[in-house]
């Protein structure tokens, strides 16, 4: 059975506080850490807590990270940031708004963890915490919050052209869009929490900032606006720059890294699935060969030619 599960939808009831301890403390032992199961099982049941007390619908809740340095996280549907005062300063006004924004949960998961904090999401949050192997009563770690600042003003080269996206399959696409943004963000967590230990992650996240420079920001949500109108094929027009190339072509071999990471468990993230994957490997070689001046393949057609097509890579 893999290790990198898909999250554990939960209810917005106590019961799924017990569910959550549960699957997690399974996930724990499945990877030989059963030295983190008090602290894994009081984090989560903290952070479910919280989520259904302050948060919003959906919540779920997923392992990620490595097996060295697993993480538990839980989502859920509001995007208002936590405010996260360091409790350790002594200020009763800073530990009283702490308290009262997330509850007396977080002092505990603060306490339960070797690193905590919080990732603010387009359409929801993730609290997230790597459990310790003992509880540091009296030590308390101050958190992080990371992923305010995405929503930058963008704007196409100088040199840009057209790039068109033809008969794409925007169910497919959404999915493609949402596996990229959680291992874009895994990459992030590990650089932030651990980057001496894995300096290529932290190196992969800042290829990926690059990459992400070459799309308009919105991309995800046009894309989601559509398939709730209804559609589920369009033609989608960027705008790109023939400099960008081989920014496209390293992210093809990139992405075949992360999911070989996945697949050994070096990460315990979701790799593509078969379709995702040449999905992934289209839009890519159609953004090389169109800045390149070739015309545009429409997807319905790529799915043989993308192997042909491939050597562009």
């Amino acid at each position: 059975m893999p290790l990198n599960k898909p999250a554990l939808p939960l209810d917005s009831a106590p019961s799924a506080v017990a569910d959550a301890r549960r699957w997690v403390s399974g996930l724990c032992r499945e990877l030989g850490r059963e030295d983190l199961l008090d602290c894994a099982e009081l984090g989560v049941s903290e952070l479910v807590t919280n989520a259904i007390l302050h948060g919003e619908a959906p919540i779920s809740v997923r392992v990620r990270g490595t097996r060295d340095h697993p993480r538990i996280e839980v989502s859920d549907g509001s995007s208002r940031p936590p405010v996260m005062p360091d409790p350790a300063s002594g200020d009763e006004e800073d530990i009283e708004n702490f308290l009262t924004t997330f509850g007396r949960g977080l002092s505990m998961v603060s306490m339960a963890a070797n690193a905590w904090g919080a990732s603010i999401e387009r359409n929801g949050k993730v609290v997230w915490f790597e459990p310790a192997s003992t509880l540091q009563e009296g030590g308390e770690r101050e958190g992080v919050i990371d992923g305010l600042h995405d929503d930058v003003e963008w704007y196409p080269m100088d040199d840009a052209v057209s790039v068109e996206l033809l008969n794409v399959d925007l169910k497919l696409l959404l999915g493609v869009l949402n596996q990229y943004n959680n291992l874009r963000r895994e990459l992030r967590l590990l650089a932030l929490a651990h980057e001496s230990d894995y300096p290529l992650a932290r190196d992969l996240s800042r290829m990926f900032a690059t990459f992400e420079r070459q799309f308009p920001p919105a991309m995800l949500d046009k894309v989601g606006a559509s398939l709730r109108r209804g559609g589920k094929r369009a033609n989608l027009v960027f705008q790109a720059s023939p400099q960008s190339a081989s920014i496209f072509t390293t992210m093809l071999e990139m992405f075949d890294l992360a999911d070989a990471f996945c697949r050994a468990q070096r990460l315990l993230s979701l790799a593509r699935n078969a379709e995702q994957r040449r999905l992934q490997q289209w839009l890519l070689n159609e953004f090389i060969n169109q800045t390149a001046g070739q015309p545009p393949t429409p997807w319905t057609t790529a799915q043989t030619t993308v192997a042909a097509n491939s050597h562009v890579s």
